[in-house]
């Protein structure tokens, strides 16, 4: 066996460090070098460099065409999102060049398309952006180096259609048997469709109980992936968060005003992707015995840019109180609230959400939120939170200040 004079290959991306690596976004640049690391000279006859972006979902499902006859019809679908090719290193004479012993760095850098997919990990699909290097030798087989890289796609929920109310009502009678046992009503809003991770969802919800049993309010957040191919259609759901309100008497009225709900670390939405999306709803849900539940769904937008402290932030509060005074849920607030710490966001209790046992159906023990968007996040909110101040940064002097007319 020839001995192996490269010591060391490497991929690595400039702005990398020992505990996190870059993030990327549609538009921007990706820098970085190939290392190459020789014990001796060597005879080499290209460097090349290849990224690669790449949606892919995959899936089977078994048919019976009769009670003796089965197969598996396969699922698969793949969309190419990022692809770029350079060559680092070719002699001028297309022939062999020599390197000498040593340390050497070939440096390049790309530009990613404008509009990407959010990198992701699912059941049944993924969305990944990878570096391939390969030094090519002569008798000797092709060493190859990857890296993978993150791109997260910005969803700023700072848009009229992300910051607008949701509402919905629903009703349903409670039966035993063939028995009429009163009618049972539920009603919720939200002040708004989008927030991001750590952000604390208010629910305001009125329970009207007209039957003849105690019932149960609950609420949760629920991701929905959803994977397609050839027509086809897979769908994976999972409680990310939940909450359980207490039981409302027969002939009894509950209200929620303002029931907080906090958004755990999780990935945000994908909604623009042709074989996948990621999606999450808030489900509002009364237990009625001997019926089926009464469930109420709030669509969500999970984003990466959070609220704005001033001007859409503004709007938000506004929008609130008017609903908080129209369902007569209490004065308007005195001051907006603040946007949540940073700092609470990573607790470790937040983690792991509690109480997924409140929409058993909807539970996914297999599914994971581990994965590259998921680094995003911790890298997400490490990062310093944005001033807020509850003051007027530029107060009007004291000659342009009304004066009583009286005084």
């Amino acid at each position: 066996m020839l001995f192996d004079k490269v010591k060391a290959f490497a991929v690595q991306l400039d702005g990398a460090t020992a505990d996190a690596e870059p993030v990327f976004s549609g538009g921007q640049a990706v820098v970085g070098r190939v290392l190459l690391e020789l014990a001796g000279a060597a005879r080499v006859g290209a460097l090349r460099l290849r990224a690669r972006g790449r949606a892919h979902v995959h899936w089977t499902e078994s048919r019976s065409a009769g009670s003796s006859t089965a197969y598996t019809q396969s699922y698969s679908e793949r969309v190419e999102v990022v692809s770029h090719r350079a060559t680092l290193l070719a002699p001028d004479t297309g022939e062999i060049t020599t390197l000498p012993p040593g340390r050497h760095e070939f440096p390049f850098s790309f530009q990613l398309p404008p509009t990407l997919v959010t990198s992701f990990e699912g059941k049944h699909g993924s969305v990944r952006y990878c570096i391939k290097a390969t030094l090519h030798r002569p008798w000797v087989p092709a060493r190859r180096a990857r890296k993978v890289f993150t791109v997260i796609e910005p969803v700023d929920i700072n848009t009229p259609a992300l910051l607008a109310p949701q509402a919905g009502a629903r009703e349903k009678v409670a039966r035993s048997w063939y028995y009429n046992r009163g009618l049972v009503s539920l009603s919720a809003k939200i002040d708004r469709k989008g927030y991001t991770p750590g952000e604390v969802i208010p629910i305001f919800a009125e329970i009207d109980n007209g039957s003849t049993r105690p019932v149960l309010p609950r609420a949760a957040v629920v991701q929905t992936q959803t994977f397609m191919a050839r027509g086809g259609r897979k769908q994976k759901r999972a409680v990310v968060a939940s909450l359980a309100g207490e039981p409302v008497g027969p002939g009894r009225r509950a209200l929620w005003q303002g029931r907080a709900l906090r958004i755990p670390p999780v990935g945000p939405s994908i909604l623009h992707c042709r074989v996948l999306h990621v999606a999450y709803t808030l489900k509002v849900c009364v237990d009625i015995p001997g019926t089926s539940k009464l469930l109420l769904e709030l669509p969500l937008v999970i984003g990466t840019i959070p609220l704005h402290p001033f001007g859409s932030r503004s709007s938000s509060v506004g929008s609130r109180a008017s609903f908080l005074l129209d369902w007569g849920l209490g004065a308007l607030p005195e001051r907006p609230e603040a946007p949540p710490e940073y700092s609470e966001v990573v607790a470790e209790e937040d983690m792991a959400p509690s109480g997924q046992g409140l929409f058993p159906l909807l539970e996914d023990p297999d599914m994971s939120l581990d994965g590259p968007f998921f680094a995003y996040i911790q890298e997400f909110r490490y990062r310093p939170p944005p001033l807020y101040s509850e003051e007027d940064p530029n107060p009007p002097s004291e000659a342009m200040r009304p004066r009583c007319m009286t005084c």
